[in-house]
């Protein structure tokens, strides 16, 4: 594969070339890359900001992560945070320090899978930086919706008797990095052998390629459904739920057996000797949809695709419990990624 060192073209001249091709089609980008800044026009709505910064080595690891796969999920994961305020993301701006390990073939690879993002997400590319690093890749996504005001859902909205739901299936995610982290392994050991994967497609997918839930906000429009408070399960359900029950001021009663786990992942967690709730709970980087919801909104809940009544919010002196298959009653940690002290 031809490589060409980003050194002959300077930042400029790299700038060029990854978005010489590229053309805003959101109304509301007045001026996008060109510029000393970005120019949106933003009417009578709410304007909605997340940012992430993905560290090479702390986030992603290049052993196994494509290029193109790791462009598509640093949009994915900012877009699922503007989701998850119940908005609509409109533009993101792309930051990157960029070691001399990296070639112009390689950062362009990254940019299609940047790409691809904003196509299947409507939205634009306006902007951002480049600059060299002494080691590694880092990318910082800043994502930029819009929310109507009477419909943001913010996390501390949640009240005594609210109905909490989840999108999709979790812990499929985190199994799929178990997979990748194991065959890293053995590759280490025996560079000779193939990673071993049959059958694993989709936990590979949701942890390489996952994909932020657009649709479920969609369907809210469609009802007239406002949640009364959201967060995206990026640290694991149990985290999130912490999360909303302190913002609210509330507790949280959680059946087990309503936790919407995947086939393929339960008998992944079984075979890696995990316990598969455990794996929903802790796991993280699923990018579904937590939320609450008043209950006359039950009716329009039951009509939606692909979401899941698990519990209910109770009073904050009953704390956050789940309330096992066997009958049991344990409380809820936290036991996502903590990013300081680099443990699980």
């Amino acid at each position: 594969m031809k490589r060409t060192e980003i050194g002959t073209l300077g930042e400029f001249g790299l700038i060029e070339k990854i978005t010489k091709d590229y053309k805003p089609t959101q109304k509301s980008t007045i001026k996008g890359i060109g510029d000393d800044a970005a120019v949106i026009e933003n009417s009578n709505f709410k304007t909605v900001v997340s940012t992430d910064l993905l560290v090479e080595g702390i986030h992603f690891d290049m052993t196994y992560t494509p290029l193109k796969h790791l462009g598509y999920k640093a949009v994915v994961v900012n877009l699922s945070d503007i989701y998850a305020m119940n908005a609509t993301p409109k533009q993101i701006t792309v930051s990157l320090a960029i070691s001399s390990r990296f070639s112009v073939e390689a950062i362009e690879e990254l940019y299609r899978g940047i790409y691809l993002a904003c196509e299947m997400y409507g939205v634009d590319l306006i902007g951002g930086d480049t600059t060299s690093s002494q080691k590694g890749l880092m990318i910082s996504v800043t994502a930029i919706g819009q929310g109507e005001t009477d419909k943001l859902a913010y996390r501390d909205g949640a009240k005594v008797g609210d109905l909490l739901c989840v999108s999709g299936d979790l812990g499929a995610s985190f199994l799929g990095l178990q997979l990748l982290e194991r065959e890293k392994h053995i590759y280490k050991d025996h560079p000779e052998m193939q990673p071993v994967f049959d059958g694993n497609d989709y936990l590979l997918k949701r942890q390489l390629k996952p994909e932020a839930r657009k649709d479920i906000i969609e369907q809210f429009a469609k009802a007239k459904l406002v949640p009364t408070s959201m967060i995206d399960i990026s640290d694991g359900l149990g985290s999130e739920i912490l999360h909303i029950c302190k913002s609210s001021g509330v507790g949280a009663f959680v059946e087990e057996g309503q936790v919407p786990i995947q086939e393929e992942t339960y008998q992944a967690a079984i075979k890696f000797k995990m316990d598969p709730i455990t794996c929903a709970l802790s796991g993280g980087e699923d990018y579904e949809l937590l939320f609450s919801i008043d209950p006359k909104d039950l009716e329009k809940v039951r009509f939606m695709n692909d979401i899941y009544i698990i519990g209910e919010v109770v009073e904050a002196k009953d704390g956050a419990i789940l309330h096992t298959k066997g009958g049991n009653r344990h409380p809820i940690s936290a036991q996502g990624w903590k990013h300081f002290s680099q443990e699980k």
